[in-house]
């Protein structure tokens, strides 16, 4: 399993051809209350850097963009349920969504986690 970042603060678990993606901990400390999360459709084709999901927190809306091109396999439903899980565990229970990857040569643009530190030190 490897843990790629991107500069618009998502992280991407990546098991063989499948990306478990998120927003980090430093993204959702921004946002502060997260009180409502939109996910993409289950079979949903998605471009590299296309809007797939929102965050709606108690200060600003903002959009969750797809890291790779690929399709989505499926959307974590407790975040509907329980949209307060991407403050209390941004990088494990709350992910959103895990996509298909369709070219893994796109991961080679993602940081690895000691170059997201740098980015937001």
């Amino acid at each position: 399993m490897t843990v790629l970042y991107t500069s618009d603060h998502e992280w991407l678990r990546i098991e063989g051809d499948t990306a478990t993606i998120g927003i980090t901990d430093y993204a959702q400390s921004q946002l502060g209350d997260v009180v409502f999360v939109e996910l993409p459709k289950i079979g949903r084709q998605l471009k590299k850097a296309e809007a797939a999901a929102v965050v709606e927190s108690v200060k600003a809306a903002s959009d969750v963009y797809a890291p790779i091109t690929g399709e989505v396999l499926a959307v974590n439903d407790a975040l509907a349920a329980e949209p307060a899980l991407v403050n209390s565990d941004a990088n494990d229970k709350a992910w959103f969504f895990k996509l298909k990857i369709s070219d893994k040569n796109e991961l080679g643009g993602l940081m690895d986690e000691a170059a997201y530190k740098a980015h937001t030190a």
